[in-house]
């Protein structure tokens, strides 16, 4: 199988900028969360983790899909990208509940914050998202795995917005039951998100057709292809996100001539890759009267 680079590869630098401003933040943020005593912060800062591992593994991915197909691993390493985003749900989830499960302890009695600090580290914290959803708008719009970690810094602003907000509150009334609300709605905001991210990486997993393509409209597109009256076993999966597969038997018309068989390939595979962007197909064709097969193509 040809090596395709993928599109997490091709943004990987944007990719490893973002983790690194991502993870000197998080330093920062423990720090300030643990002398502050703040369940916001630390409720952000486990948070960033995540974004941290996720990006971390996001950016290994894409340096393992490089590496080249072997007589053992035919497809390469590109399912690492997806093993990378299920090992980053199963983490959210945890830090999620741990969030929860202290935001409880501290409504049952509220500690002291000190909320000048913590609301100075989580400004920095803003500011740091901002970057890094900067720096990876453009990706965004190309790949799904990059799409996933801009989703994850932009609920990160959130959650800084949300650490600012409990600060100002605590700075300005003294109302110290502010920072675990704030932490126990930054804890429940994960969770949607989560569920998402580990159904999306199952699904792939089960070889699903991804859901940005239709069947029904690839089964169309290649009876448009002339020569060509009827299709089935046709299976549609995604190796990684952005690196697309498609397997089929095609039947031709009993009037085409078998050695017009090279040229329908030709011509669907090119279609497949421009209307559905899929990059692997493995078509067999028949003849109509099934009187004579060809092997694998």
């Amino acid at each position: 199988m040809t090596t395709v680079q993928s599109t997490t590869a091709r943004h990987r630098r944007a990719l490893n900028l973002t983790l690194t401003l991502t993870f000197l933040y998080f330093i920062v943020e423990v720090a300030g969360g643990l002398l502050t005593g703040s369940l916001a912060l630390l409720a952000d800062a486990g948070h960033m983790l995540t974004d941290v591992g996720g990006l971390a593994l996001a950016s290994f991915a894409a340096w393992m899909s490089q590496k080249p197909a072997t007589a053992s691993k035919t497809y390469g390493y590109y399912r690492t990208e997806i093993l990378a985003a299920l090992a980053n749900a199963l983490a959210l989830f945890m830090i999620s509940f741990y969030i929860l499960y202290e935001a409880y302890r501290r409504f049952l009695e509220p500690p002291a914050v000190a909320s000048l600090p913590m609301l100075a580290v989580a400004v920095i914290g803003l500011a740091v998202n901002l970057v890094g959803i900067w720096n990876l708008r453009r990706g965004s719009k190309e790949s799904l795995n990059i799409q996933g970690a801009f989703l994850e810094v932009v609920s990160d602003t959130l959650s800084s917005l949300g650490a600012i907000a409990a600060g100002v509150i605590m700075l300005t009334t003294g109302w110290y039951y502010a920072d675990p609300l704030f932490g126990m709605l930054i804890g429940l905001f994960i969770l949607p998100r989560t569920w998402q991210l580990l159904t999306q990486a199952v699904h792939v997993l089960l070889e699903g057709t991804p859901a940005h393509i239709s069947i029904a409209a690839v089964e169309q597109a290649i009876l448009q292809v002339e020569g060509v009256v009827a299709v089935h076993d046709l299976h549609v999966w995604s190796i990684t996100p952005g690196v697309e597969a498609l397997s089929a038997h095609v039947v031709l018309d009993e009037g085409v001539d078998w050695r017009d068989s090279s040229r329908i390939l030709e011509e669907l595979s090119a279609r497949l890759k421009d209307e559905f962007g899929i990059d692997h197909t493995t078509i067999q064709v028949e003849l109509s009267s099934r009187e004579k097969k060809e092997p694998q193509l």
